[in-house]
């Protein structure tokens, strides 16, 4: 059961989503928030005299920088939950983000973090850096939010039968039974009796009358593309799936499925492991 939610932020305007997703998930869960943000050791150690005669900047004058946007974004972040009637607790780190992040998750149910941050309208990938270091890390299920993202509508889930999407299961069912929402499973299969299968593995498992439950099945076309493309046309507020589906041999930091759904959904992605 998901009592304590940790969300990451650098305070940037990328991933002031995840700030505003993970107060309600926490409003609506009546769960614990725990807000994160890291001082980057990077940022201060990472300019030094390195013999070219060109005196560097005073590292203090960095670290003071980066403690008080710290401490800053914790107050905003603080003030926002508590007006959502949220017990909140917001701490500061110095160290390296994704390592912190990863530490302070494993006391959480629940991690939530930003797909881009603070250098994304300098990047060309499609997640940042820190996001895609704590998942490879992180054995936590983890809700990756994209800009604009916000929580509202159906809840998909995407069954292959496998572990993790029958982790994912039971996930989704947690979601669609406190956010009180619809659930759609997706299946993709090339076999239509083997996509009939998993529909009942799936209805097996969610096993629950409370559910208002639709399916959704998928024969040609990339699955990857299919899922979100199922969550924009139900205006799904979150995908829920395995974070390694049945074919392990690809996963780099996690399942080649779920790592295209993560950086192309315009939806909220919560990855079950």
């Amino acid at each position: 059961m998901i009592e304590k939610i940790l969300v990451a932020t650098d305070g940037s305007e990328a991933s002031a989503s995840a700030e505003r997703f993970a107060v309600r998930v926490g409003a609506r869960l009546q769960a614990t928030l725990h807000c994160l943000a890291v001082v980057e050791d990077s940022l201060i150690r990472g300019m030094h005299d390195d013999g070219l005669g060109v005196p560097p900047p005073r590292n203090e004058e960095m670290e003071t920088y980066l403690k008080e946007r710290a401490a800053a974004i914790c107050r905003r972040l603080t003030e926002r939950g508590r007006s959502a009637g949220l017990e909140i607790r917001a701490e500061s780190l110095r160290g390296i983000a994704d390592d912190c992040i990863t530490e302070r998750g494993r006391s959480a149910h629940l991690l939530v973090i930003g797909r881009n941050g603070v250098n994304a309208t300098f990047r060309t990938g499609l997640i940042g850096s820190v996001a895609d270091a704590v998942l490879r890390k992180t054995q936590k299920p983890a809700l990756v939010v994209p800009p604009g993202a916000d929580l509202s509508g159906p809840i998909v889930l995407g069954f292959d039968g496998s572990p993790g999407s029958k982790r994912a299961t039971d996930l989704a069912k947690e979601m669609a039974l406190r956010l009180q929402v619809p659930l759609h499973i997706f299946v993709d299969s090339k076999d239509k009796d083997r996509a009939v299968v998993r529909f009942s593995q799936a209805r097996q498992l969610l096993g629950d009358d409370r559910l208002t439950i639709h399916e959704s099945a998928s024969t040609l076309g990339r699955p990857e593309m299919k899922i979100v493309e199922c969550a924009k046309n139900v205006n799904a507020g979150l995908i829920v799936m395995g974070a390694y589906g049945r074919n392990r041999i690809t996963e780099y930091f996690m399942g080649s499925n779920a790592a295209s759904v993560v950086r192309t959904s315009p939806v909220a992605v919560l990855l079950a492991r």
